[in-house]
């Protein structure tokens, strides 16, 4: 976790252009993966659990990914 952590740091003050937003999105959603994996013990519960998870995972990725196009083809 705190390696991802540096990684996230370095990214942001090397100043990608465009791609920088994308990989600490990406980053900071493996720290929320491994969190919820080992820290909230969500390998050993039931498929229910994992599958409401999934499904509010992937709304939040839908719902990111459509302001982001919103705010791309504003230009």
């Amino acid at each position: 976790m705190l390696l991802l952590l540096a990684v996230t740091v370095a990214v942001a003050e090397t100043r990608f252009t465009s791609y920088g937003v994308v990989l600490n999105l990406l980053i900071s959603t493996t720290q929320a993966g491994l969190s919820l994996m080992f820290f909230m013990h969500l390998r050993y519960e039931g498929r229910f659990l994992k599958v409401m998870l999934a499904l509010a995972v992937s709304a939040l990725t839908v719902i990111i990914i459509m302001t982001f196009s919103d705010v791309w083809f504003r230009r």
